[in-house]
């Protein structure tokens, strides 16, 4: 059976380098970063070595750079800390976050009694940001601004600039989930006025389990996870040394190759993009992922011609057919609720319809997405037999 694996938003292929440099960590360099014999002293250098590198890439002090589990664990430690130790008193966010922003507000909100306004959206799922100037204006309590750079269900891009220059000018701290765009966008954190964002390096075909979050210098973050000194004391535990080098070899790949790769990946979406179209009458692109210029160029989010009865299969047919694609993001995949994302940006119409979303890498090609686009068109033409 042929196998396409369209779902890189959910997580990514590693590549070989990673692997091999990976595996030789793991068999040479096995200490404890936290040792002070020749064994951990070894590891520690591999560690400091790719948190300089890292920090290089983003022109940011490498004290800057934390690392963690991952992308949730980044998101949770900026908001945590600054309800709970910063006197943050009131959070300004949307409803289409990552879960891992959602869910930790919804938190603080109830624990610690924190204010919470949404930014409104555009109908496409962009925030209104003028809105957001005007949530700012209106309060003098010590706020936080949480957006995500790129969304990962629609791939919405944020301005990103301009929401740190709107977050400066009114004294607000700016936290932004960027697991969706380091690895695939320049990204100068120096000149950003973002104070804090968080990155998961599986996303850049690194491995699963190690992120980083960025924490500018001076703003007295304090940690989530108490135990050991490492990382500067706000993130305790043994380091996972692979992990972090896996990461640092996946993250300097992908800039070194980004605009050749990049270029590939934009002709793969505009490719798919116009086989839907001429193949499949009635196809939407949901929130602004059809449009090149204000998405990101590595998903595509359509809205199928499918009634509500005939939608419950697609999902089973596209995995017998070997083909891996998501209803949504792979984190709600527990979950028996539909998008709050496409709730958000969809109609109620069209809510009643299949959503996919499909993500490439590299290692896609035009024939797999010509392969996509047949079992598609077979499946609708089908249901209406």
């Amino acid at each position: 059976m042929k196998q396409v694996y369209l779902d890189n938003a959910a997580t990514t292929q590693l590549r070989p380098e990673v692997v091999n440099r990976m595996a030789e960590v793991m068999s040479d360099n096995y200490g404890n970063p936290s040792s002070t014999h020749s064994y951990g002293r070894s590891a520690k250098s591999l560690v400091e070595t790719a948190r300089k590198n890292i920090a290089k890439q983003l022109n940011v002090s490498a004290a800057e750079i934390i690392f963690t589990s991952g992308g949730t664990e980044a998101d949770n430690l900026a908001i945590h800390s600054c309800v709970r130790d910063l006197d943050v008193k009131r959070i300004i966010t949307t409803g289409i976050e990552h879960h891992a922003v959602v869910y930790i507000v919804d938190y603080c909100k109830e624990k610690y009694g924190v204010h919470v306004d949404h930014v409104q959206l555009q109908e496409c799922g962009t925030p209104d940001y003028l809105h957001l100037e005007k949530l700012l204006t209106e309060s003098d309590q010590k706020t936080l601004v949480s957006l995500m750079h790129i969304n990962n269900e629609i791939g919405n891009r944020l301005d990103i600039d301009r929401v740190g220059a709107l977050c400066k000018k009114h004294d607000a701290l700016f936290h932004s989930d960027c697991v969706q765009s380091v690895g695939h966008y320049e990204m100068d954190l120096g000149a950003i006025p973002v104070d804090f964002t968080a990155v998961s390096a599986h996303k850049f075909h690194g491995p699963k389990g190690v992120g980083f979050a960025f924490i500018r210098k001076g703003t007295g973050l304090k940690p989530l996870i108490l135990g050991g000194s490492q990382e500067r004391g706000i993130r305790a535990g043994t380091e996972s040394v692979h992990n972090i080098v896996g990461m640092d070899v996946a993250m300097q790949m992908a800039y070194e190759h980004l605009e050749k790769d990049r270029a590939y990946i934009k002709e793969l979406k505009e490719y798919f993009k116009s086989e839907l179209k001429a193949k499949i009458d009635g196809i939407k692109f949901n929130g602004k992922c059809g449009d090149s210029d204000n998405s990101t160029y590595t998903l595509l989010n359509v809205c199928l011609p499918c009634p509500a009865d005939k939608a419950a299969m697609l999902l089973f047919t596209m995995d017998l057919k070997g083909i891996a694609c998501s209803k949504g993001s792979a984190c709600q995949s527990g979950s028996q609720k539909g998008s709050h994302v496409l709730t958000q940006v969809l109609s109620d119409e069209d809510m009643d319809k299949p959503s996919l979303r499909f993500s490439f890498s590299i290692y896609n090609t035009k024939e797999e997405l010509d392969y996509v686009v047949g079992v598609l068109k077979d499946y609708l033409d089908g249901i209406k037999n």
